[in-house]
């Protein structure tokens, strides 16, 4: 079982932006209870999602570590009230998964008042003290964005003319769609004939991704391609598109990020062209830097996941062992 530490007190590594504690803080003795961590998760609002939390929950369970979870359900204020519950409830480790990237310092700033570390997953904030939280665990998801450009690329290297893109974004504000945005953007730049003309706010849902997609079929009659930031958009893209009697994967080509189950489906049936995998199993990974920081140890600032891309061959060969 690991070790119970309050306090922890990193400021050794603060030139270098590590946790800083303040003045007068020290840890007391260990004592046998259990590490409690509370994980203020964006929401519930894809597959990817759920399959983080359980991801988590499953890790912790193994580690001896009390998880308590609270749903942001995609909103800033509700996870903000959510981590003054944690201080209140005396925690010693925050967990946050933050809807957008900006807007955190106060509330961060109370957790580091109350010498409580906090770890960032899957997305990342915007702050100028990078002493506000311990250590960041996610994708890099400019390279995501970069990724999926770089394939579109290749597919149209030989095409004559332009390539209409319409781009179907996550959240706005979020850490994951602004790295997307960049990565996507930068790739396709080398291409003139590659031209994005129409990007929207599809909140990483189904239900928005295909209301946004039949607005864009609804204004274009000659739409190319659709990069949608998450499978869930993606397939709502596929439904909005079959609704007017086109072939998605076809005569509308998709790629989306994720690599869910449903994802890589849609993919092995010709109905996605193109899935950069954003893996959600990050419980292991985090667990141990829980346990790192639970024991007063300095983790890695950033703490990269592996992953990979699918066409529809290797989606087919990863489809019977996917796990989410």
């Amino acid at each position: 079982m690991i070790a119970r530490v309050w306090g922890v007190c990193l400021a050794g590594l603060l030139a270098a932006g590590a946790l800083g504690c303040g003045g007068g803080q020290s840890p007391p003795a260990d004592d046998d209870g259990p590490v409690v961590v509370g994980f203020s998760q964006v929401g519930t609002e894809s597959a990817w999602q759920v399959a983080n939390t359980e991801s988590i929950r499953e890790a912790a369970a193994a580690a001896g570590v009390r998880l308590e979870v609270r749903d942001g359900m995609q909103k800033q204020e509700q996870q903000i009230a959510d981590i003054r519950a944690f201080l209140g409830s005396g925690v010693d480790v925050i967990v946050l998964s933050p809807v957008v990237e900006s807007g955190w310092d106060a509330v961060l700033q109370d957790a580091k008042d109350a010498g409580t570390p906090v770890i960032l997953v899957d997305r990342t904030v915007d702050t100028t003290d990078t002493s506000l939280y311990v250590t960041a665990l996610g994708s890099d998801f400019v390279a995501e964005g970069r990724t999926a450009g770089e394939w579109l690329v290749e597919q149209y290297r030989e095409a004559d003319g332009p390539v209409r893109i319409v781009e179907i974004e996550g959240t706005t504000g979020a850490a994951s769609t602004n790295g997307r945005l960049k990565g996507f953007a930068e790739a396709v730049a080398v291409d003139p004939d590659l031209q994005v003309i129409a990007s929207r706010d599809g909140g990483f849902t189904r239900e928005q991704g295909a209301r946004v997609m039949a607005g864009f079929l609804k204004k274009y009659d000659d739409i190319d391609v659709v990069f949608a930031h998450n499978d869930e958009e993606g397939l709502g893209a596929v439904d909005a598109i079959e609704a007017v009697r086109k072939r998605p994967g076809t005569d509308i080509k998709i790629i989306t990020v994720d690599a869910t189950r449903a994802g890589l489906t849609a993919l092995a049936q010709g109905k996605l062209n193109y899935v950069v995998e954003c893996n959600p199993l990050l419980g292991p990974q985090l667990m141990e830097l829980v346990e790192q920081v639970a024991a007063g140890q300095t983790p890695p600032r950033r703490v990269l996941t592996t992953e990979t891309a699918f066409d529809q061959e290797s989606a087919r060969a990863a489809l019977p062992g996917r796990k989410y």
